[in-house]
């Protein structure tokens, strides 16, 4: 079995990664070529894009967006923490979804840590759209823990794919092996209204949505083609080592847990309060292969009216639209108002990049970034 069990650029003690090095196998292909292989059918776990060292443009939003919002986001992450040992209780091991997930899941369990004080094991994996989750790293991590519960960890969501992947991938685990799997996804940030552990509902940039590999251990989003991942394998991630210079993960980390002694305890208690798990329950269906949430609905109400024939083109939430408009070819950015003070960033690049922007107010979303076509004008 080639499998690569490492911590990327953070302590070993924050998190494992169960993905296998192929950082000597992979040749990354630029923006213009993945555009459009994966336009014209090719999988997108299948290449890499090119990593550059963060410009300063993509460094000013990141330092700008986490020095306004650490607090916050520390608050977050504590309502997330209390969620989930209110849910699952403290035998749990945390299984966070590489790579968004990454810095969230180091950020729940320093904090379980510090409110807790109990330590909690912490694994990074692979769940890919279309294909699943990597079951070899989920083995892995049964035979290690065999009396813990999991639970899933991740960013944010956009559409409610990774939800609908996860819920899919237990309910075929418990059909071949009868092992019973919690998918139940605790996030950050939920906009799509699709998963019952969330942070907060508000549609806002978590700043780790800013970068690529440099905020989240230096490991590249992973990878599933079978010319470097044999059936037995982890699936794959390249390891950056030349980017080392520009790593902030670990600072990103420290920066949100420092503010954790700093956290309004009457503010937390009022935003428990305020979210009704039943409310939240209702929003989502998930019945045989498919997911319906709000956040879903929405987005095939815009591929409607923009007479989009593919919703992979559309990414809705703050997050998923500055990394459009940094890492991709957009066509036209939606925002829910123009006066919206979370959305000046979004404002800003679309400008440099002569990109319109338009109101679409009838969204659970601040805003949505839309992908130009490589076949055909929208």
């Amino acid at each position: 079995m080639n499998q690569c069990i490492f911590s990327g650029s953070y302590p070993a003690e924050d998190v494992v990664f169960l993905l296998k090095d192929i950082s000597n196998l992979i040749v990354e292909q630029d923006n213009e070529f993945r555009e459009n292989a994966i336009q014209s059918g090719i999988h997108y776990s299948e290449m890499l894009p090119i990593e550059y060292t963060p410009s300063k443009e993509y460094m000013d939003i990141f330092y700008n967006t986490l020095e306004g919002s650490k607090i916050k986001l520390a608050s977050l992450v504590s309502v997330l923490s209390h969620k989930i040992i209110e849910a699952r209780g403290k035998n749990i091991v945390l299984v966070s979804l590489a790579r968004a997930g990454t810095p969230i899941g180091i950020l729940i369990k320093r904090y379980i840590q510090f409110k807790y004080d109990i330590t909690i094991p912490h694994y990074s994996i692979s769940i890919i759209r279309d294909k699943g989750i990597d079951k070899n790293a989920l083995a892995h991590i049964l035979q290690n823990h065999p009396c813990a519960e999991i639970q899933f960890i991740d960013g944010w969501t956009g559409k409610g794919v990774i939800q609908h992947t996860l819920t899919k991938a237990c309910k075929e685990i418990y059909k071949d092996f009868n092992i019973n799997l919690n998918p139940n996804l605790a996030v950050l940030s939920d906009p799509a209204h699709c998963t019952l552990i969330y942070g907060t509902r508000e549609d806002f940039l978590i700043p780790s949505a800013c970068l690529n590999s440099t905020v989240s251990g230096l490991v590249s989003r992973t990878v599933l083609n079978d010319n470097y991942i044999s059936s037995d394998d982890f699936h794959g991630t390249k390891f950056y080592s030349e980017l080392k210079s520009s790593d902030v993960s670990n600072f990103y980390i420290d920066e949100i847990c420092n503010c954790f002694n700093k956290i309004d305890e009457n503010y937390l208690s009022e935003l428990l309060t305020s979210q009704n798990t039943s409310e939240i329950a209702a929003d989502i269906e998930f019945n045989g292969e498919h997911l319906n949430c709000k956040g879903l609905r929405d987005i095939e109400s815009i591929k409607n009216k923009f007479n989009i024939d593919n919703i992979n083109l559309i990414k809705p939430g703050i997050g998923e639209t500055t990394r459009v408009l940094l890492r991709r070819i957009p066509w036209k950015i939606l925002v829910d108002s123009f006066d919206n003070p979370n959305l000046l960033h979004i404002f800003k690049l679309a400008e440099e990049k002569h990109i319109p922007v338009e109101i679409y107010s009838d969204m659970c979303y601040s805003s949505c970034g839309i992908i130009k076509s490589s076949h055909a004008e929208l």
